[in-house]
């Protein structure tokens, strides 16, 4: 595999990008990883390196450039759960500091950079996301719709909200195919916003399949996290690969 960190050019500043891709062969497919709401770190460098593997060019955005450089984010996920931390503090900070409109701005020098790789498709890309970026698929998908083909997004949170600028509201301008998967016991996305989410797609015309994982927990698909959940994770595996397969080639 080739990798590298790309300093991207982005509205705010300079987004720092992990970029893996096959040595040989191509032109790869490009797929666009959005990253949970921990950052980007090893373990979703390897979940990225494994969509590489399948034929795919990667490319994996520091979404919280604004506020910090991709290796210094470093949180540690213990400490957010513990209230009143500093590190509970800086998670949040981060976190509010990307939203639906920022991140679909960050998307457009991605696929621009993602275009000029040798060795890159110039065809349609994918994307995929995990938790609070789930939204960040969705909206991309709306926002791009000449652009993106697939998307697919894991326990994503915030894709139907009560806010005027929720993603589910832009559905009709999505020509992507879908996949969302959702875990069975999730307190960050309870079964009915699932169920509302089911209800609006259902009423569109975009292709889509939404799956509840039995059994599994929100994060089922980090290997690092404990609640890692292998068969889940195989699963979700199987099925992001023969979305992007049916739809980038």
């Amino acid at each position: 595999m080739k990798e590298h960190i790309a300093r991207i050019a982005a509205p705010d500043g300079v987004m720092e990008t992990f970029v893996t891709r096959p040595e040989d062969g191509g032109p790869h497919p490009v797929v666009l990883f959005y990253m949970d709401a921990i950052g980007v770190r090893e373990e979703l460098k390897d979940m990225a390196r494994r969509i590489g593997t399948a034929g795919y060019c990667v490319l994996l955005p520091n979404l919280f450039y604004r506020m910090a450089g991709i290796d210094e984010v470093l949180l540690d996920a213990q400490q957010i759960e513990v209230k009143g931390s500093d590190e509970r503090k800086r998670f949040w900070g981060l976190v509010r500091s990307v939203n639906n409109d920022r991140v679909a701005a960050d998307t457009r020098p991605l696929l621009d950079y993602a275009r000029s790789l040798d060795g890159a498709a110039p065809g349609p890309a994918g994307c995929v996301g995990y938790c609070l970026s789930g939204q960040f698929v969705y909206t991309v998908a709306a926002r791009y719709p000449d652009e993106i083909a697939a998307a697919a997004s894991y326990y994503g949170a915030g894709i139907v909200t009560d806010q005027p600028d929720s993603p589910h509201l832009r559905t009709d301008d999505i020509r992507a195919e879908l996949y969302l998967a959702f875990a069975e016991d999730d307190i960050w996305v309870p079964d009915s916003t699932v169920d509302a989410l089911a209800r609006c797609l259902e009423g569109s015309s975009v292709r889509h399949r939404i799956e509840r994982y039995a059994g599994a927990h929100h994060g089922f698909a980090f290997p690092d996290r404990h609640c890692y959940d292998k068969a889940a994770a195989e699963r979700h595996w199987e099925r992001m690969l023969a979305l992007f397969r049916r739809n980038l080639g």
